[in-house]
């Protein structure tokens, strides 16, 4: 439990880190980053894993590289639920995507 709440506070984090990397990708502060976080992980855990394995094929012809569109569409619908947090257009998003996926990769490795 203690881990799963670490993770999610970093996943926060990430994102304000994302915030001051990407232009276009605004977060206010630490809590619309909890709210957005966790909208974003539910989303990619319901709609994108379904977005995901109907695009299967497309994914396998780009190596892999579609999903960050859509993880980037999953960011654009998280914005447009959570106050406080915006991303002006795609192609933030799916920069945002592709920073917050290598974060993931550094936090998954700092947790384990």
């Amino acid at each position: 439990m203690v881990r799963l709440l670490v993770q999610w506070l970093l996943s926060a984090c990430a994102l304000l880190v994302v915030s001051q990397v990407v232009s276009g990708f605004t977060v206010r502060g630490l809590g619309p980053a909890l709210i957005a976080s966790l909208v974003i992980g539910l989303l990619n855990a319901t709609v994108g894993a379904l977005l995901k394995i109907i695009t299967f094929p497309i994914s396998i012809l780009t190596f892999g590289l579609f999903l960050l569109v859509i993880n980037g569409l999953m960011i654009m619908v998280a914005s447009s639920l959570v106050q406080g947090f915006h991303v002006r257009g795609f192609v933030p998003a799916f920069c945002g995507a592709v920073v917050l996926a290598l974060l993931g990769m550094v936090i998954r490795a700092v947790t384990k």
